[in-house]
C-alpha cells in the first residue's frame, strides 16, 4: 500500500482545553517520509515539533510534546484522526501551544480532514508488524498494555474505576475501517471530584459540558449541583438515571471506553509508523499509552536495524571511491575514515571503512591488544552521514558538517584489525535548515557494533574556514 496525504489545506479553530485560549489548526499536505508534525507559527522561526514519543514531556490530562522551547499539548485526538483515516504524512499548523478540545472527540479533525481529500505518494507504507508479544504493565495501577501478532490493526480496552456508577466498561475497534463510525464521535469523561480539582487548578478554562461526559462518582445532594452549575456557568445540572450529569447524552453504552481507545490510538501514533497487529490495553491512561509507546518505538527501530543489514560485495563497483569521498569531505589522512561509498539515496547511504593493523592508533589503543576506538566508530558514522547530507547541495566541496547532538549511543562489540566495518546512515526525518538528523549503525558482517543518533549541521564554507569536524 502506498503512503498518503491530504489533497489540499484545511483549517479547524476552537479553544484549548486547558488553556481557553482560541487556535487556529490547519492540516497542510506533505511529503512521503515527512510523517506527522507539528508547527508553531505563532513563535519566532516557527519551530517544527515532530510527534514522537521521545519529544512526550507530560502526559497530565492529555498528551504533550516540547522540541526546545515549542511545546504543543493534547495532541491525542489529533493523531488518533489521522491514523483512524490511513492518513501518513501531513503538516499542522498551530497559532498557539494547545490542539483545539472542539466537542471533546476526533470527530470534527475527522470531518476536517475527509473534506480535504486524500492523496496517494509515490512510496511504499512501512508497518510496524508485530510479531511477537510485546508488554507494558504497572504493578501499582494494574494498568496493562499488550501487543499481539495480527493481519491487520485492531484493538480492545478494559476500563475499571472502582466506581458504582461506571463499573467496568469493554470497547472493540476489529478493523481500522470502522473507526469513524465507532470510535471517532466518542467524548472524553470527566468524574465530578477531578472536575472540581481542576476548576480548583484553574484549568479546564476552555473546558465545556457539552464536549464531556461528567460522571458523578459520588452522592450529591441539590445544593451541591446547585454549586457545581454555578462554577460551570450553567443554571442548573441533575443526575440521570445512569449516573452522569444531564449535560449530555451517551451516544453508546460504553463511551468512555471507546474514547480511551481512541486515546490509544493517538498515543500509539508517536511511535511513527501504522501498526499492523492487535493492542490490548486494561485500564489504560496517557502515562502508560506513552511508556508503552517507548517499548514498542525500541522494538521498531531493533527490527530495522537487524532487517536492514546491508550487504556488502567487494567485487561490486562502488558508489564513490575514497578519491570521490575526498572532494565531498575537508577530512586527510589520518582523519579520513570512509573508504568507499556502496548505497546512497536521498534518504540513507552506506560506507565502508577497512580496519588495518596500520592504523596509528592502534600504536596506544592498546599494546598488544589493538581495539579499534568506539569514538572513531562515531567519527566514522558522522564522516559517512556527511556524504549524505552534502548528497543534498549542489556544490558539496563547499560545505561543512559540524556535530550538534550524539544521543543514544551503544558499542556491542569490539572491531580489531582485518575487519570490514559497514557504516550505515538514515535520514530519521527530511533535512531542514540544514539540519540533518540520522540514524547511525555500524556492522561488522551481520553483527551490530555500535549505533547512535547523530544530528549535524551542514554549514556553507567561507574563505578563512579550514574545514568541519566530521559532524
Amino acid at each position: 500500500m502506498k503512503q498518503s496525504t491530504i489533497l489540499s489545506p484545511v483549517s479547524v479553530q476552537g479553544v484549548g482545553l486547558h488553556t481557553g485560549k482560541k487556535v487556529v489548526l490547519t492540516f497542510r499536505p506533505a511529503p512521503a517520509n515527512h510523517g506527522y508534525r507539528f508547527q508553531r507559527i505563532d513563535l519566532p522561526e516557527q519551530p517544527v515539533v515532530t510527534a514522537d514519543v521521545k519529544l512526550v514531556t507530560s502526559t497530565n490530562r492529555g498528551t504533550t510534546l516540547r522540541s526546545g522551547e515549542a511545546q504543543v499539548s493534547t495532541v491525542e485526538h489529533v493523531l488518533s484522526a489521522l491514523t483512524g483515516l490511513g492518513i501518513d504524512n501531513v503538516l499542522m499548523e498551530i497559532d498557539g501551544p494547545e490542539m483545539p478540545i472542539m466537542d471533546g472527540t476526533s470527530m470534527p479533525f475527522v470531518e476536517a480532514l475527509i473534506k480535504a481529500g486524500r492523496e496517494s505518494l509515490n512510496a511504499e507504507r512501512e508497518y510496524f508488524e508485530i510479531t511477537e508479544p510485546i508488554s507494558y504493565k504497572d504493578e501499582v495501577t494494574g494498568t496493562e498494555l499488550l501487543a499481539l501478532p495480527s493481519e491487520n490493526f485492531e484493538a480492545t480496552v478494559m476500563i475499571d474505576f472502582n466506581s458504582s456508577v461506571l463499573g467496568q466498561q469493554f470497547a472493540a475497534l476489529n478493523s481500522i475501517d470502522a473507526y469513524v463510525d465507532e470510535i471517532a464521535c466518542c467524548r472524553t469523561f470527566v468524574f465530578v471530584h477531578e472536575l472540581e480539582k481542576l476548576l480548583e487548578m484553574g484549568l479546564i478554562k476552555g473546558g465545556d459540558l457539552e464536549n464531556a461526559i461528567v460522571i458523578a462518582d459520588r452522592k450529591m445532594d441539590q445544593t451541591e449541583l446547585d454549586e457545581l452549575a454555578k462554577k460551570l456557568g450553567k443554571q442548573s445540572v441533575k443526575v440521570d438515571s445512569e449516573g452522569v450529569l444531564n449535560t449530555v447524552k451517551l451516544r453508546f453504552q460504553n463511551e468512555p471506553a471507546r474514547h480511551k481507545l481512541l486515546d490509544v490510538i493517538g498515543d500509539l501514533a508517536l511511535i511513527g509508523k501504522p501498526i499492523r497487529g492487535k493492542i490490548v490495553a486494561t485500564k489504560p491512561g496517557h502515562t502508560a499509552n506513552v511508556e508503552f509507546a517507548k517499548i514498542l518505538k525500541k522494538h521498531l527501530t531493533e527490527k530495522r536495524r537487524l532487517l536492514g543489514i546491508p550487504k556488502y560485495d567487494p567485487d561490486k563497483e562502488p558508489v564513490c571511491d575514497v578519491m570521490q569521498i575526498a572532494s565531498m569531505l575537508p577530512h586527510r589522512y589520518p582523519f579520513l575514515l570512509v573508504d568507499k561509498v556502496i548505497e546512497l539515496s536521498d534518504h540513507h547511504v552506506v560506507g565502508i571503512k577497512n580496519v588495518t593493523i596500520n592504523e596509528a592508533f592502534f600504536q596506544g589503543h592498546f599494546p598488544n591488544n589493538p581495539v579499534f576506538p568506539g569514538v572513531l566508530q562515531i567519527e566514522a558514522m558522522a564522516q559517512t552521514g556527511g556524504i549524505l547530507a552534502l548528497h543534498s547541495v549542489s556544490d558539496p566541496g563547499n560545505w561543512d558538517t559540524y556535530f550538534l547532538k550524539i544521543d543514544n549511543t551503544k558499542f556491542k562489540a569490539k572491531v580489531v584489525p582485518g575487519d570490514t566495518l559497514i557504516l550505515k546512515m538514515e535520514l530519521l526525518e527530511p533535512i531542514r535548515r540544514g539540519i540533518v538528523h540520522m540514524q547511525g549503525t555500524a556492522y561488522v558482517g551481520s553483527k551490530i557494533v555500535s549505533e547512535g543518533e547523530l544530528t549535524a549541521q551542514i554549514v556553507k564554507r567561507t574563505k578563512d574556514t579550514g574545514g568541519g569536524n566530521g559532524g
